[in-house]
């Protein structure tokens, strides 16, 4: 058996983020397995016949099961084909490889993993402010914003989550923060501390609203759009 599995990281979503070896393994798949995010001027650099299979997971839509996606890696693999992952941001943030890597394992299938832009840097590099500042915010932390099941994790570090020494940020946040504000401020948040809602990063619509924890809160209770986001608080977010 010939077939390997590439995993990319394809970056935020601006195609001129993806690194060398991104354009390279995209270039030579026989067939593209992507996320929503990572589709779109990204997929211009796979070659002429290779199969493009969306298989992307979003917040309240159909979405193909977890099973299903490990299935077709090892079956297009078996066949040696060159299968790239394609999977936005950065493979081990938030992208559900560590199942996809086990399915490979099983099957006996080779692979790597390349590196990707996470969403996180480029959100903070397009507000021009850095992830950690000297003498303010010298640890920084990515949680999600919901569980399997869309809930707020309830084994959410809270005490953590609080620290407004931090530099923190949430992916997928959006329905759930109301409900981590409620919380956050219960162990001891400020409620004026700033706040940025960074949505469709490096995206043709990418906006970036500052505004406290407690107006965003406010914010997302009401109507939240379609477009992905991050919700990044603390020194950070600092004007």
């Amino acid at each position: 058996m010939t077939g390997f599995v590439s995993f990319v990281g394809s970056g935020p979503g601006d195609p001129e983020l993806l690194t060398l070896k991104a354009v390279d393994r995209l270039k030579r798949a026989d067939a593209v397995l992507f996320d929503d995010l990572s589709s779109g001027p990204i997929l211009g650099h796979a070659r002429a016949g290779a199969d493009l299979v969306g298989v992307g997971k979003r917040a309240g839509r159909a979405s193909p099961r977890q099973h299903h996606v490990s299935r077709l890696l090892v079956e297009y693999a078996q066949i040696d084909q060159r299968v790239v992952r394609l999977k936005s941001g950065d493979s081990g943030l938030f992208g559900r490889l560590e199942e996809e890597l086990i399915a490979l394992r099983e099957a006996g299938i080779p692979y790597e993993i390349i590196p990707g832009v996470p969403s996180a840097i480029a959100a903070a590099a397009a507000a021009g402010i850095p992830l950690t500042r000297r003498m303010t915010a010298r640890r920084v932390q990515f949680v999600t914003g919901h569980d399997a099941t869309g809930q707020l994790p309830e084994d959410a570090n809270l005490p953590a989550l609080a620290d407004p020494t931090a530099s923190t940020v949430v992916f997928m946040g959006k329905r759930t923060f109301p409900k981590l504000f409620d919380a956050l401020c219960a162990h001891g948040l400020p409620p004026d501390t700033p706040a940025l809602l960074a949505e469709d990063v490096s995206g043709p619509q990418q906006r970036l609203t500052r505004m406290s924890v407690a107006d965003l809160a406010l914010h997302l209770s009401g109507e939240m759009g379609e477009a992905p986001a991050l919700i990044l608080y603390g020194p950070l977010a600092e004007a």
